[in-house]
């Protein structure tokens, strides 16, 4: 979740798509080019990370960004991740009740 956090703040789409679960990646994924409109990351807060099988979690999340000079959002995520050969993907948000 961290190094995901991490490639959002540096803009690196080929991490998130490669971190990501092929059943639920998107074929691309692009950044704003007008700097003006990027989001200024300003933090990342982990809730919780719960084992919800031997090879799949879940984790909620806080991360916070501002875009331009307007206020601090805060989004909130409950994200799933699977595991496979040894690696961590993102698979998907469950969405909120």
């Amino acid at each position: 979740m961290r190094s995901r956090y991490s490639a959002y703040v540096r803009g690196d789409a080929g991490y998130l798509l490669r971190s990501w679960h092929p059943s639920t990646r998107p074929a691309t994924l692009g950044f704003d080019p007008d700097a003006r409109k990027r989001p200024v990351w300003l933090g990342l807060q982990v809730k919780s990370h719960v084992p919800t099988g031997a090879d799949t979690a879940e984790v909620v999340f806080v991360a916070k960004y501002r875009i331009g000079g307007g206020s601090v959002v805060r989004m909130r995520e409950h994200s799933r991740f699977v595991r496979e050969h040894g690696h961590w993907s993102y698979l998907d948000a469950v969405p909120p009740p």
